[in-house]
């Protein structure tokens, strides 16, 4: 029975030709199956018929699959029905299934290192949320989906996906609000659950790494009944360990729960629940010597920057549940409604680096401030997409209209205190010491809800090319009640987005496609005059080609892209501590990207950017700057070879990341080095065992993720080593 939930196929010999379909590869079949008017003979004396042999195209591999090798050339990110990225005329990446497990990334945020336009890790060490750029916008916890639902931090609760739980993650970059409704106009990142399978399988893992974390996993799934219309699966994972940082915690309990029911080939429905405990580390900034403080003090020691007050930490607790449903009415008319709830408490404390000064904001030369902060919060999340999908033939193209209602209600729940008075002598700098619960200055409920309509529509032609359009209107009321003063405010905003792009596909593996693309994000708040401000809407104009050889699993392409963002808020001259809306950024740039296999035994994901990202407008005289956090120049390459002959089973994985010089603030006054990383990964798999090897920083190269103004700057990641071993069962 097929586990797909998009692109079905009606025919007597469906559950044949969806098994291999999800093999995600070239295939070459020859099929035995029961015609259709033997179906109803008596199951004693089948009637059998040999079918001609089918060719399978691996572009109708699953657009929700693990992909194949490095590589996947189906999405349903970009185009919900889920199209070959040939024809997707906006950039869309897509780390594999087998990328996540030769990697095996720690975050997701790490997961996207090797991805062309994405700036992983940029907050340094913070193990609170995933944070990364796109495009140079520092998106991070607003631009995370997971299957195709918002998976958006509220305030402090991040929602934070465990990546041993993840099947796929797709990257689009460029605004994508026509599908998604309100997003940053750099993109966003898709996650995909594992789920279940109709073929049974387990697997178990052990895991010892740096700073004595280890941690042991189970993934397991199987067929219910005879008919195969029921499939189950349980990925669960107990961690416990710490970070460089001193009585640090890294610590995970997790279940994700999947079963899908397919009782004919017309309709599937799976269902997906988790419950995830973290106890983890918040970041930390820290002031540099000759920067931030007179350098004859000289550098900090790091026993004192890689510690933690004992005040801190960071406890969560989440769980979601929810499905994913697909019934075909007709040959050609299907319906798809995904659903999902998530909550999450969060219980929060922090004691951090304030800047260089005293409690009465006068700067001293030897005195650290320290602020105590607390969260003690509650986070809803539910949302809901109901789709309908059209195929028919249009002038002589193959037509798939999408006709779409979302529904999108998220809630914070909870307290804010803060504390300011602790002062740390730089001379002699210590956290050791009692930090009481600061005073609560915030008690609220804040309700954001979002309704959107909208349209996609897809047109290939028997010439090779493809139009993608889409329209939509958004609704959106955000509501916050102060349980301190009893004061509500309501804010409402409304957008309309629109789509337009083609590819063309030459027949000679080459393939150029342009699009244009608009975006908005709500801003809440009002201006000094009390109006309400309006959302900053975003644009992009992206052109490229791509090369997909048909002799091998290979996409090779290439894009130039022009991102404007209007209705920035910048800083009002006349009213200090209010804004108005006449801030513009403008981020230019040209990325490449390869993934594939090269040869048979020898994958290669390879990347490259250069941007330009100005503030074109801005009230704060930074108008002509770079954008912070944004580096003009981005590379990586990753290679994996699986050796042969005697060596049979062993496979040797290693790349390169570089990160250019970036800034850190919008004046352009602190500058960051720039820091070349190295990972490596070595494999082994014999009969059912795998044993393998996972370092990255391997040189435990010392570097700033990124620097403040005023509070200082925080360390990137250091060596970080992990050794697992898997069984199969």
């Amino acid at each position: 029975m097929p586990s797909a939930l998009f692109s079905p196929i009606s025919s007597p010999s469906r559950r044949v030709l969806a098994a291999l379909l999800l093999t995600g590869s070239a295939l070459s079949a020859q099929i035995i199956a029961q015609p259709a008017q033997a179906q109803s003979t008596d199951a004693r004396a089948p009637t059998s018929v040999t079918l001609d042999t089918v060719v399978i195209d691996g572009s109708l591999e699953s657009p929700i699959g693990g992909g194949t090798g490095y590589l996947a050339t189906n999405s349903a990110t970009a185009f919900k029905g889920g199209v070959p990225l040939t024809e997707t005329p906006q950039s869309v990446s897509t780390v594999t299934e087998k990328e996540l497990d030769d990697r095996k990334p720690r975050q997701i945020q790490d997961a996207l290192a090797y991805v062309p336009g994405v700036t992983a890790g940029i907050w340094g060490v913070d193990d609170r949320f995933d944070q990364f750029l796109i495009r140079g916008f520092d998106l991070g916890t607003s631009g995370i989906y997971r299957d195709s639902l918002p998976n958006k931090a509220q305030n402090f609760s991040g929602f934070k996906i465990e990546p041993y739980m993840v099947q796929r993650i797709d990257v689009l970059r460029g605004p994508s609000s026509v599908i998604y409704g309100s997003n940053d106009a750099a993109g966003m990142i898709n996650v995909i659950s594992k789920r279940p399978k109709f073929e049974n399988f387990a697997e178990g893992q052990l895991s010892y790494g740096s700073h004595k974390t280890a941690s042991v996993g189970v993934d397991a799934g199987g067929v219910l009944d005879p008919a195969k219309t029921l499939a189950w699966r349980v990925t669960a994972l107990r961690r416990d360990g710490s970070t460089a940082i001193h009585d640090s915690d890294n610590d995970r309990s997790l279940i994700a729960l999947g079963l899908t029911w397919a009782p004919t080939d017309q309709t599937e429905v799976t269902f997906l629940g988790q419950w995830q405990k973290d106890a983890l580390t918040p970041n930390s900034f820290m002031p540099v010597a000759g920067e931030d403080y007179p350098a004859r003090f000289g550098d900090l020691p790091k026993s004192f920057t890689r510690s933690q007050s004992p005040f801190n930490r960071f406890a969560t607790e989440q769980y979601s549940f929810g499905w994913q449903a697909r019934h075909d009415l007709s040959e050609q008319l299907t319906f798809r409604q995904n659903y999902r709830h998530a909550r999450q408490k969060t219980d929060y404390r922090h004691l951090y680096f304030n800047g260089m000064h005293d409690p009465d904001w006068n700067p001293t030369e030897d005195s650290m401030n320290f602020a105590a902060f607390a969260v003690d919060e509650v986070a809803r999340q539910d949302a809901i997409d109901n789709q309908l999908e059209y195929r028919s033939t249009v002038a002589g193209a193959e037509n798939r209209v999408l006709l779409g209602v979302d529904y999108t209600r998220q809630q914070v729940t909870g307290t804010a205190a803060y504390d300011a008075s602790y002062q740390v002598d730089i001379r002699n700098p210590s956290l050791n010491f009692p930090v009481a619960y600061p005073p609560i200055y915030s008690d609220s409920r804040t309700t954001v809800t979002e309704k959107g309509v909208y349209i996609q529509d897809h047109l290939k032609f028997d010439n090779g090319l493809s139009l993608t359009a889409g329209l939509r209107r958004s609704w959106l009321e955000n509501r916050n009640h102060d349980r301190l003063s009893g004061t509500t405010t309501v804010q409402k905003d409304s957008a309309t987005t629109g789509l337009f792009g083609l590819t063309y596909d030459l027949g000679n593996g080459f393939i150029p496609y342009a699009s244009f693309t608009q975006g908005f994000t709500a801003n809440i708040g009002r201006t000094f005059a009390g109006e309400i401000y309006q959302p900053t809407k975003g644009r992009q104009w992206e052109a490229g080609l791509r090369y997909a050889p048909t002799d091998r699993n290979l996409l090779i392409s290439g894009a130039i892209f022009d991102i404007t963002k209007t209705n920035v808020l910048t800083s009002d001259p006349s009213n200090p501590g209010f804004s108005v809306q006449t801030g513009e950024v403008r981020h230019r740039g040209l990325e490449l990207e390869a993934r594939g296999n090269l040869t048979e035994q020898l994958s290669l994901i390879g990347g490259y950017t250069y941007l330009d990202p100005k503030i074109t407008r801005s009230n704060d005289g930074d108008a002509g700057h770079l954008t912070p956090l944004a580096p003009r120049h981005q590379a990586s390459v990753w290679l994996d070879y699986d050796f042969s002959g005697a060596a049979q089973g062993l496979s040797l994985g290693g790349g390169g990341r570089y990160i250019g010089a970036t800034w850190g603030d919008t004046a352009n006054t602190r500058r960051v080095s720039a820091y070349t990383l190295a990972d490596v990964s070595l494999r082994y798999e014999w009969d059912a065992y795998v044993a393998a090897l996972n370092v990255t920083n391997l040189f435990n190269k010392e570097y700033f993720a990124t620097c403040d103004a005023s509070v200082g700057c925080i360390t990137g990641a250091g060596r970080e080593a992990t050794l697992t071993l898997s069984r199969r069962f």
